[in-house]
């Protein structure tokens, strides 16, 4: 039998010109999760499984995790390292395969239970990174979160017998969600696809979530695409979009025409895969009708959008930037773990918003009047000369209004 491989099966889907679509779904209970699976698997559309893990795991309080297992309280994601490795396999069995691969989802700024417990599993597919996985979500030092990484790249490189292509994807085009320009969450995606290479793994996917502009959208990933030719060769890798990570729509309609715009940005920018936001992401829980619907919709929208020709959007001020950042952190360190903490050392690497302790936090950005994401205050970033001169800064107002564009521009009677 054919190993399943998460890259693999993303490329020939891409190879016949199909967007893979993907939910961000977990359930504690076991039998909800395999229907899940079950009815990912059988949407009318290309998919791959998730399995996203709940918030105790995360943080590897297993005990807490082990405690609501046994008094039956649901968790917001499936605990992976709690439930019987025969629970687990029941839940895969049957789905999990060639031809419908899983991947765990989790957040984990120090995921290696997560990753042992996965391999013990048959699975070899996950995401993260030392950095995107760090800053947004934990105190974690860097340093520890670096390590962390570097042991769990060896854990899954090492699982590369017998056919298994162990896939590894980069959150770095992910960080905060929203209000952090293209171009650095380009270069944290590249930085840490770099990474995972450099530790052996060889299927990475690199990512990037939509922003405000679409225009600004296709350049970033187009960008993506050209730093990922220039410094992942002979890497097994693709590109995959998130539909918008911040405030979402309240409305129905205005939360799947978010999506569906998510899935032209993913096809007429070249990226293979979408991982998908529902009608019910302002309200609730998304259940798993909510998730199939996404999926289909999303999948309906990308048959209708048009692939880029090659070189597409490279010659741009995104790319420039972020080849500027991206080299400046590789010329720090012949390490690129040491390279990263370096760069926020000194502040070459700088989120604007984060609150991370290793983060310097002297950058800020703001939406300009065309949509698109700029600079406001470039900080100690080597970025000469590209901050908008004149910006005002942002009071706590304009976050606020900043943060909910988005959702105005698409909610009936919202503006911009």
């Amino acid at each position: 039998m054919t190993p399943p491989s998460f890259g693999g099966f993303v490329a020939r889907a891409h190879a016949r010109g199909e967007l893979v679509v993907q939910p961000r779904m977990g359930f504690s209970d076991p039998r909800l999760m395999r229907e899940g699976l079950e009815r990912t698997r059988a949407a009318e559309a290309v998919t791959v499984g998730t399995l996203t893990l709940d918030s105790y795991t995360r943080v590897n309080d297993l005990a807490a995790a082990r405690l609501a297992v046994t008094e039956g309280v649901p968790l917001n994601g499936y605990p992976i390292c709690t439930h019987a490795p025969a629970v687990s396999r029941t839940v895969l069995d049957g789905i999990h395969g060639a031809d419908f691969p899983v991947q765990v989802r989790h957040g984990s700024a120090r995921p290696e239970h997560i990753v042992a417990a996965l391999l013990s599993l048959g699975l070899d597919a996950t995401e993260g990174g030392p950095v995107s996985y760090c800053l947004p979500y934990s105190r974690t030092p860097l340093s520890e979160a670096v390590a962390g990484w570097r042991t769990v790249c060896g854990m899954l490189a090492r699982a590369g017998t017998d056919g298994r292509v162990p896939h590894l994807e980069s959150f770095g085009g992910c960080m905060l969600g929203q209000l952090c320009p293209p171009s650095v969450l380009v270069a944290l995606s590249v930085l840490e696809g770099v990474f995972f290479a450099r530790h052996g793994l060889r299927s990475v996917s690199l990512s990037y979530a939509q922003q405000t502009s679409p225009e600004q959208d296709r350049e970033a990933v187009a960008a993506l695409d050209a730093l990922a030719d220039e410094l992942l060769p002979g890497i097994d890798r693709h590109l995959v979009v998130y539909a918008y990570m911040g405030v979402y729509p309240a409305s129905r309609s205005g939360a799947l025409r978010l999506l569906e715009a998510a899935a032209r940005l993913a096809v007429e920018s070249g990226a293979a895969r979408l991982i998908v936001k529902t009608a019910a992401e302002a309200h609730r829980i998304p259940t798993i009708a909510d998730n199939v619907e996404a999926l289909e919709t999303a999948a309906r929208a990308a048959r209708t959008a048009v692939r880029p020709a090659a070189g597409a959007g490279v010659d741009s001020e995104v790319y420039a930037e972020a080849r500027a950042l991206v080299h400046t952190v590789l010329a720090l360190h012949d390490d690129i773990g040491e390279a990263l903490l370096l760069a926020f050392r000194r502040g070459l690497l700088d989120i604007p918003f984060c609150l991370h302790p290793d983060n310097a936090g002297r950058t800020r950005s703001f939406i300009d009047t065309d949509g698109r994401l700029r600079w406001s205050d470039t900080g100690r970033l080597p970025l000469t000369g590209t901050a908008v001169a004149g910006a005002r800064k942002l009071t706590s107002a304009d976050l606020l209004t900043a943060l909910t564009r988005v959702q105005r521009t698409y909610d009936p009677g919202g503006t911009r």
